[in-house]
């Protein structure tokens, strides 16, 4: 739990080419919920630098495409320099209802979770009606089923682009050596189990449409594969087999 009365919180989002969701993701942000909002851009071919510096947001640009994973590293840099308490992830490709912001920032808040997921799964009916693709929805319920036995958890979505983390969480966790793909996300959860911090998630209504971002079929077998190997160095570095330098923790400390 955060010592100040008022914590400061930062929304940060990951962008690649998110022209034409940007602004209707930034307007659902509840008024007054956030201190500010990052947007850093990965080397996007149309106009979402110029359409989120128009709306006000702060924006951090690539050089280079650095990847989803890559892009996470430079938010959270970003959000921790600037002093954020509570960091919260959202994709800026309008699949995520950032509607529920003050819901997540207030588990962490009170203290009852460090980390909060926005879960896209909460009836099989309500998510294949949000669009989500078939198989998605299977692919998902699998991987998050085994990802649940071998962390020990209960979460019902592993795999969702809207994510709250307190600032310890960030600051302990070696996410520099995560992977700059997709698999990010796996190992940074991985990573928060392996180092006891309390993982919650919080219903969040599916959307799926044309405009948002999405990993295809053969993304989506890489994707579940390295899923699988993540949970296999999770178990290997449990037991003391092997050891994994993204279990480590970080060596950077505070950054303010």
């Amino acid at each position: 739990m955060t010592d100040k009365l008022y914590p400061k919180i930062i929304v940060v989002m990951p962008a690649y080419n998110a022209e034409s969701t940007l602004e209707n993701t930034f307007k659902d942000i509840p008024e007054g919920s956030v201190d500010e909002v990052i947007l850093t851009d990965d080397c996007s071919k149309d106009n979402t630098v110029e359409i989120a510096k128009k709306l006000g947001i702060t924006v951090y640009t690539h050089e280079k495409n650095l990847g989803y994973g890559g892009n996470q590293k430079t938010c959270y840099e970003a959000a921790l320099k600037k002093g954020a308490d509570i960091i919260i992830m959202i994709h800026p490709d309008y699949q995520y209802d950032p509607r529920v912001i003050p819901f997540a920032a207030g588990f962490i808040t009170t203290g009852i979770c460090d980390v909060v997921l926005g879960s896209r799964i909460r009836t099989r009916e309500e998510t294949l009606e949000g669009g989500m693709p078939v198989y998605k929805y299977i692919s998902n319920r699998f991987l998050t089923l085994i990802e649940n036995i071998v962390l020990g958890q209960n979460i019902g979505d592993f795999h969702t682009g809207f994510r709250a983390y307190r600032r310890e969480v960030l600051e302990t966790i070696n996410y520099r050596h995560n992977s700059n793909d997709f698999i990010f996300d796996t190992e940074f959860l991985a990573q928060s189990v392996y180092h006891k911090f309390r993982i919650g998630d919080i219903p969040i209504p599916t959307r799926y449409f044309p405009e948002a971002s999405s990993i295809n079929l053969k993304r989506s077998i890489k994707y579940g594969l390295q899923t699988l190997l993540v949970m296999v160095k999770f178990i290997l570095q449990k037991t003391g087999l092997f050891r994994f330098i993204i279990f480590e923790k970080s060596k950077s400390g505070r950054t303010h």
